[in-house]
């Protein structure tokens, strides 16, 4: 349990490694670039999720960092979920999934670089 733990712990430090590792599995397996490319955004998701939290939390000495994104992912889900109730007349879960699930990779893709660039600045003026 150590190891797996020690292991999520290294990938979430810089979630680009796992994105380029499940890429490039998936080009070596001759998989279709698109289906490859969604799926290292689904698979570097959760460990950016791990990431920009632990970063919210060192940034602003708090713990609420993976509530607050779980709570605007929530939000983000009743909202996608409403407009296409209001769309189709039906809410499709594994489409509504799979958005939120992408949207969210792109968010915290941008959270995760800017709370790194604060973080840097701020350890910097710190240091001197």
């Amino acid at each position: 349990m150590g190891l797996l733990m020690d292991s999520v712990g290294a990938l979430s430090l810089i979630p680009i490694i796992p994105f380029l590792i499940v890429y490039f599995i998936g080009r070596g397996l001759k998989k279709d670039k698109k289906k490859t490319f969604m799926l290292a955004m689904d698979v570097t998701t959760f460990f950016l999720l791990l990431s920009v939290s632990a970063l919210f939390n060192n940034l602003f000495n708090n713990g609420f960092g993976f509530y607050l994104i779980l709570l605007i992912v929530l939000i983000s889900t009743g909202l996608i979920g409403g407009a296409q109730n209001r769309l189709k007349g039906k809410v499709d879960g594994k489409r509504l999934f799979r958005a939120v699930w992408r949207l969210s990779f792109f968010f915290m893709s941008v959270g995760y670089l800017l709370f790194m660039f604060v973080g840097l600045i701020k350890y910097i003026s710190q240091a001197m």
